[in-house]
């Protein structure tokens, strides 16, 4: 019998309301970092999702690229957070949060005393943008600073940090982590030949370049749980200036199996093709599944179809939807019920303002307001 995506699905021992994952998404609603009760909102209103990760958040106040920001390294912020991971509870979705370091992709501006971000290698991502402040203090979009190498104690000290994240993100409620190995961010850099250059046992062949992601797991497993951890990757993809290299399908064999091996609760792939990115090659996502037994998402470019496609070949277990999320609070509601999609306006993706954040109409909202608009 044919699965859809609005039927149950597990994750470990977490049981799931449908197989709908609503996909991280930066919004930039936090001048202080804190969360409040307009992310509690946020989250709840699109809880029609059985899985919500939520955007990146940063792990230090060294992990950001982006100004307004949440992160997850402070009680302040656990405090914050307790309001989201409630109010997503009330309305019975899972909530996973996702852990974030951006690596070189960030600039002066996000780094505390204005110091030079960090990465694998001091190879500038001069091709990419960070959202920070200019030097005439103007707010947008700046190249990407030169970065500093972490050192080999440096690394070990990151892995700390996602470690101590994920425990502050049990502490705040929620029901596990994603780690951002994806999008050309710092656990991507070190897959990466062309970033990573590095001479210790953090570079050089496929193991070692894989060990700062799999280090990471092991750490925030062993303060977590096994249950509680999730990762995201974009095999093939070309964001932050990251290069093809030969080995991209060997590396991604790699980290596969030994994920597997780690009993993790999920890998969530993304195709980049909807970012304007490199797209996965044909056949891609069924070997993946063939290294991978576990629980796989995929996010890029989903729809309906698409997505029981996939699930009923067994090659995904959830689609993930990111954008019609922002736009499309009830988006679970319209794709059952196949009402259109209300388009996102890109210009109110980011900053401080409700609108274009918590102001989105649902389906019903935007039928009841025409009703009185036909009356009057």
């Amino acid at each position: 019998m044919a699965i859809n995506i609005f039927e149950p699905a597990q994750i470990g021992s977490l049981k799931l309301k449908n197989r709908i994952s609503m996909a991280p998404m930066t919004r930039a609603r936090n001048a202080d970092g804190i969360p409040n009760e307009n992310n509690a909102l946020y989250y709840a209103q699109r809880s029609g999702a059985g899985l919500i990760i939520t955007e990146g958040t940063a792990i230090s106040d060294t992990a950001k690229g982006v100004l307004y920001i949440p992160g997850l390294y402070t009680s302040q912020q656990v405090e914050g957070w307790k309001k989201v991971t409630r109010a997503v509870h009330e309305h019975g979705s899972i909530i996973f949060a996702q852990l974030w370091h951006v690596g070189r992709v960030s600039h002066t501006s996000n780094q505390p005393g204005g110091i030079a971000p960090v990465g694998p290698s001091d190879i500038r991502a001069e091709k990419s943008l960070a959202w920070g402040f200019n030097d005439d203090g103007v707010e947008g979009f700046v190249n990407s600073s030169k970065p500093r190498a972490l050192s080999t104690s440096d690394v070990k000290g990151v892995i700390q940090d996602f470690a101590n994240a994920a425990v502050n993100a049990v502490e705040a409620g929620f029901d596990g982590v994603e780690l951002h190995g994806a999008n050309g961010y710092l656990i991507e850099q070190f897959l990466n030949p062309f970033v990573n250059n590095r001479s210790d046992e953090y570079g050089g062949n496929i193991k070692n370049r894989s060990r700062f992601l799999l280090e990471t797991v092991d750490a925030v497993v062993a303060a977590v749980g096994s249950s509680k951890v999730g990762v995201r990757l974009t095999p093939y993809g070309g964001l932050g200036d990251l290069p093809h290299y030969d080995e991209i399908e060997a590396t991604y064999q790699y980290l596969a199996e030994e994920l597997e091996k780690r009993n993790v609760a999920y890998i969530h792939l993304m195709d980049q093709q909807s970012k304007g990115s490199h797209a996965l090659p044909q056949g891609f996502i069924e070997r993946f599944r063939s290294w991978y037994k576990g629980v796989i998402i995929l996010a890029g470019g989903m729809d309906k179809k698409k997505s029981e496609l996939l699930i009923n070949a067994g090659t995904i277990d959830i689609a993930g939807f990111g954008e019609p999320f922002i736009s499309n609070p009830d988006l679970v509601d319209r794709l059952k019920n196949d009402w259109p999609l209300t388009p996102p306006n890109r210009d109110l993706h980011y900053g401080l303002g409700q609108h274009g954040y918590t102001d989105w109409k649902t389906y019903a909202e935007l039928n009841r307001q025409e009703v009185v608009n036909i009356v009057l």
